[in-house]
């Protein structure tokens, strides 16, 4: 391990190209996000399956959030750059794939790929940037990053619109072939890794029964509710069927010479509390990603267009004030700044949850420009307190852990909010075609949202006070 010190942050510096990289890899998960469900219509169009096509995104989310914890394990023991290009090639293979799919069954398989192809390319941009960049300059780092959502925010959906209007929504995965064979040339010829290589024991049963626990447990979450009733007997098989084979994993864990998942990821109280913040930040994310654009539209009929870029206030507060959090936890600490942005989230959905009732486009766009701003101050400073409370060959699983909290915390989220709007739409003879009944759900939803904001405050308060020294180094290899 090298110490280097710190170069500037910026396309021009030496590092520049590496985070040109990531920010290319990390757009292509960003828009992935928001590209495919524009496109629905025509998909379902040329090819059926209009019952099915939820499961484009389910199956996508599944393949990545379970995923995650085996990458970032491998990625502390054989390097962040292989692991990077080995996500980078399943979501070009699973591109090519799904632009060439034949039938819904078809897509939804290849949307595997791209998922597994996504659970390692969004960590180890993250963990990478944490090897090469100092404490202080993580912060601006992050922003860039998170820039590429927000972009992307806007990006996905016109891209999707245009594509579909235009009869080729095949255009919306081979679009991504050009993106990834360049983000993989810039990682190969920019970024450098000096592993020291040692004999390791890879826990091949573990990661086996942390896939298969995750994918029944996040599966029963996804489609409880909606593909099967909460107290039916494959709800309950699936939970329990889950609920098993983790508790098998937690015993293989126990004895493994190189558990996947350590137990020390869930017991230093730092890394606990930095998890339930994660889990906290992808429900709230989720709630409002998923119920904005409906609620604008059922509510006000406004375009799918205009309601998409309403919610883009919330990608857009993001990286502005992760871009700013920096100054912030170098001289206040990393608590104190998630406090404030907590706070600032409570008020955001607050907001949002009281004019609900009175739906205003305008208003909705301010709360969300709020939240992105409050979630910015929380997200960066504990992805960051937990990556630097940890050396090199931790990082990884750390980086991933928290992310991966993150993805648990929109699936559970995602099934709680629809949960609660289901019940409200099973209230009313018209269901989800009434505006005033669609007002009621969303309104509902939203103050669940800022429950779960709230219930956040309480892992902040949780978090141990600590206050980064200012001259720290990064560890880069090479």
């Amino acid at each position: 391990m090298t110490t280097t010190p710190a170069e500037g942050v910026g396309f021009r510096s030496k590092r520049g190209p590496v985070l040109i990289a990531l920010m290319l890899s990390t757009g292509l998960v960003a828009i992935d996000a928001t590209v495919v469900a524009t496109a629905v219509p025509s998909i379902v169009r040329d090819i059926g399956g209009f019952t099915s096509f939820p499961w484009l995104f389910s199956a996508y989310l599944l393949a990545q959030a379970v995923s995650v914890p085996v990458y970032a394990k491998l990625s502390d023991v054989i390097g962040r750059k292989p692991i990077m290009l080995v996500g980078i090639g399943l979501f070009l293979v699973g591109s090519i794939l799904c632009g060439v799919a034949w039938s819904m069954p078809v897509l939804i398989a290849f949307r595997v790929v791209q998922g597994l192809g996504a659970g390692a390319v969004q960590p180890m941009a993250i963990t990478i940037a944490g090897d090469i960049y100092t404490l202080a300059e993580r912060a601006k780092v992050q922003g860039y990053l998170a820039s590429v959502w927000a972009v992307s925010s806007v990006v996905g959906p016109t891209l999707g619109g245009v594509f579909a209007a235009l009869g080729i929504w095949r255009g919306i995965f081979l679009i991504n072939i050009p993106l990834c064979l360049v983000a993989g040339w810039m990682l190969v010829r920019s970024f450098h890794e000096n592993i020291e290589h040692v004999k390791h024991r890879v826990d091949y049963l573990g990661a086996g029964l942390l896939t298969l626990s995750l994918t029944l447990l996040i599966l029963g979450a996804l489609e409880g509710g909606q593909a099967w009733a909460w107290n039916s007997a494959i709800s309950g098989a699936v939970f329990a069927g889950g609920a098993i084979l983790f508790a098998a994993f937690l015993l293989v864990e126990r004895k493994a010479a190189e558990p996947v998942l350590p137990p020390w990821v869930v017991s230093r109280r730092l890394l606990a509390t930095t998890a339930m913040i994660a889990f906290g930040v992808g429900a709230v994310m989720l709630g409002l990603t998923s119920y904005v654009p409906t609620f604008l539209v059922g509510a006000l009929s406004t375009s799918p267009i205009l309601a998409g870029l309403a919610l883009a206030a919330l990608t857009i507060g993001w990286p502005i004030s992760a871009s700013q959090s920096g100054r912030l936890y170098l001289r206040i600490g990393f608590r104190n700044t998630a406090m404030i942005g907590i706070t600032v989230t409570v008020i955001g959905t607050a907001v949002l949850a009281l004019t609900a009732s009175s739906p205003n486009i305008a208003m909705v766009a301010g709360s969300c420009f709020i939240v992105g701003l409050g979630l910015g101050l929380v997200a960066t400073p504990t992805l960051i307190a937990a990556q630097t409370s940890v050396e090199w060959n931790e990082r990884g699983v750390v980086t991933g852990t928290n992310l991966f909290a993150r993805s648990i915390g929109s699936a559970i989220g995602v099934a709680v909010f629809g949960a609660i709007a289901n019940a409200v739409y099973a209230g009313t003879p018209h269901g989800d075609t009434d505006p005033q009944t669609i007002v009621a759900a969303s309104a509902a939803v939203f103050l669940a949202v800022m429950i779960c904001a709230v219930l956040t405050v309480v892992a902040v308060i949780g978090m141990p006070a600590t206050k980064p020294v200012k001259q720290v180094h990064a560890a880069a290899r090479g």
